[in-house]
């Protein structure tokens, strides 16, 4: 393996000013779980790694304007650990306790979970369905991006060269919200989605759903936000044949691969399915979020 140059940056500008000088090929480290295995396995070799964790913005976790703030460098465990986050959004924390062994949520991260821009990543149509919004820094400055408009293909993210994720926002919880994230897999643990959803939805003071975000993930080229199945659940009582409505949009947004994981014809079914249980789930709290 070549040389590989270390950094470790205390500030955002630093991160940003060596990423942009950087002669070669440059890769930001947040909590390693994928970077490390595909420069093991030589699929990546870059000659500079900035390691972003010494960032007090990259690991914060803190309200704001009555949402959430959580830094891109903050680990599934932090997360999973912190009260006030998981009573808040505990559709999103369903999807970041998925993410592999307690050994490695103690590693992993959110920001590199969403960069590494694997089209099954369980927190990435959690935050989908949240609304969540990332804020970005780069050589032209800072910018934000909802999530869903940052993976484009596996692998791939609409990010600019040099540009990096700092955090991600999570807006205001109305009264009578909730949402969920199911995923199916062939193992309980150690496994990735063969597919993914999430649902986020609120209802107003007679039990109508007045907003809802349904998302699915593993069944396309990136996470999908499906406005097709929010739009099943808005203006119902979420009843069963709303429940029926949503199933056949989250299905029909579907266009999986198959593999030796599953058809496509397994994972479109599946996606209906698991976007319908995953809306009763989230109604079941927003219920009990009254």
């Amino acid at each position: 393996m070549n040389e590989i140059l270390y950094e470790t940056p205390q500030t955002l500008e630093s991160a940003v000013a060596l990423l942009a000088g950087a002669s070669g090929q440059a890769r930001v480290l947040a909590g390693g779980t994928d970077l490390l295995i595909q420069m093991r396995a030589g699929r990546v070799m870059p000659g500079l790694l900035v390691d972003i964790k010494g960032i007090p913005e990259m690991t914060a976790i803190v309200a704001e304007s009555g949402g959430f703030r959580f830094g891109a460098a903050a680990t599934c465990m932090e997360l999973i650990e912190h009260e006030a986050f998981a009573k808040e959004w505990p559709g999103v924390t369903d999807a970041v306790k998925l993410i592999g062994s307690i050994q490695v949520k103690g590693r992993a991260t959110v920001g590199g979970n969403l960069c590494n821009a694997s089209p099954a990543a369980d927190s990435v149509p959690a935050l989908i369905a949240a609304g969540a919004v990332a804020r970005i820094v780069g050589p032209g400055g800072k910018r934000e991006a909802r999530v869903e408009d940052i993976p484009v293909g596996p692998g791939k993210t609409s990010l600019a060269d040099g540009e990096i994720v700092i955090s991600f926002y999570l807006p205001p919880r109305s009264a009578r919200s909730g949402d969920a994230y199911l995923r199916f897999t062939p193992r309980t643990e150690m496994d990735i989605a063969v597919v993914g959803a999430g649902v986020n939805l609120t209802l107003d003071e007679t039990g109508i759903c007045n907003q809802a975000r349904v998302s699915l993930g593993a069944v396309a080229e990136r996470a999908l936000l499906v406005p097709e199945a929010a739009a099943a659940l808005i203006g119902t009582k979420v009843d069963d044949d709303a429940l029926q409505r949503l199933a056949a949009a989250a299905s029909a947004a579907c266009r999986p691969i198959a593999d030796k994981r599953g058809t496509r014809e397994f994972r479109i079914e599946v996606a209906g399915v698991l976007a319908r249980r995953a809306a009763g789930i989230a109604l079941d709290r927003a219920r009990r979020n009254s």
